[in-house]
């Protein structure tokens, strides 16, 4: 007989994503509020170094999103990151990480390793906005405005060697800044991975700012990566190192729990989380409940990189 032990980080559906947030956010964020007066917040949040504003750049309207914006304020208040706490309310104390100054670096199997500034890093590379789709694991959505730059820029500096066949991004670690890594059960640092193929596809995308300006703490700022056919969970935050290898790397959440989270993380309705279908998603701000696209709709860019792997668990 199989005995399950349920561990400390296992939440239930209702607790990943609880309705009463979306209907009450603003008095529980009134209520936040009261417990940690402005005036202290505005102090301290000023006191951090700003990042510089974002270079001149235009939208490309090669990607278009098919819906609309969804509102920023609900963007930049419903937040994983665990590293700050399990809650979606983190907006706050994600305040508290300085982003600059900021260095990524990018080692392991390329032919130029660097050491990038973070805002040198933004004036040589092609800054421009995209309208993305984001769909979380736990079944809502969002639509953004993301200005940064397409990773493959990245990888024409590097110069990633024949045998680099997956890349890694890890994920900031500041203790006295992010509570959560006192949660010594999660496998710190966050360390996400793609292949290599995926990691060129011109889909993928490192921003460095949000609705037009610097990219939030509490969405991964200064630096993320987004891979909008894929669940959210994909997508590191805040990335310090990014590494190329001969090896599949163990990531996070199939760490964890690797029957529920794969390596792929392909968007797939049809195929349900093992506690809740992915068969809809719940738009952000709207709370409206609309079909979930295979690919995240985004099949005609990335379809083709899946076509020889028939034994992977490429939905999981």
């Amino acid at each position: 007989m199989l005995i399950r032990r349920r561990r400390g980080w296992e939440l239930p559906e209702s607790a990943a994503t609880p309705e009463h947030w979306v209907l009450n956010r603003r008095a529980l964020m009134g209520a936040g509020a009261a417990l940690l007066p402005g005036a202290a917040l505005a102090q301290r949040v000023s006191d951090l170094p700003a990042g510089p504003p974002l270079p001149t750049h235009a939208r490309n309207e090669r990607y278009l999103a098919g819906r609309e914006l969804s509102p920023e304020r609900e963007v930049t208040s419903y937040n994983n990151f665990y590293e700050f706490g399990t809650s979606k309310s983190i907006a706050r104390a994600a305040q508290r990480m300085p982003t600059r100054p900021w260095t990524l670096k990018v080692e392991g199997m390329v032919a130029r390793p660097r050491e990038f500034d973070m805002d040198d890093l933004i004036r040589q590379m092609p800054i421009e906005e995209r309208v993305y789709r984001l769909r979380c694991v736990e079944a809502w959505a969002l639509t953004a405005p993301w200005t940064g730059f397409e990773m493959s820029h990245l990888l024409r500096l590097v110069e990633p060697q024949a045998g680099a066949r997956y890349v890694t991004f890890e994920t900031a670690s500041i203790p006295n800044v992010m509570p959560g890594l006192r949660q010594s059960w999660y496998p710190w640092p966050h360390v996400e991975a793609c292949t290599i193929e995926e990691a060129a596809n011109e889909l993928t995308f490192l921003p460095v700012g949000l609705f037009g300006r610097p990219l939030p703490q509490q969405n991964g700022g200064p630096l993320r990566v987004l891979f909008p056919w894929k669940y959210g969970f994909k997508s590191g935050k805040s990335l310090t190192r990014i590494t190329f290898t001969a090896e599949r790397p163990r990531t996070f959440w199939p760490t964890i729990q690797g029957s529920e989270y794969g390596f792929w993380a392909n968007v797939n309705p049809e195929v349900p989380h093992p506690r809740w279908s992915q068969a809809t998603e719940r738009l952000l701000g709207s709370g409206e409940r609309v079909p979930t696209q295979l690919f995240n709709g985004y099949g005609e860019f990335v379809a083709g990189l899946y076509t020889n792997l028939g034994r992977e668990r490429l939905w999981a």
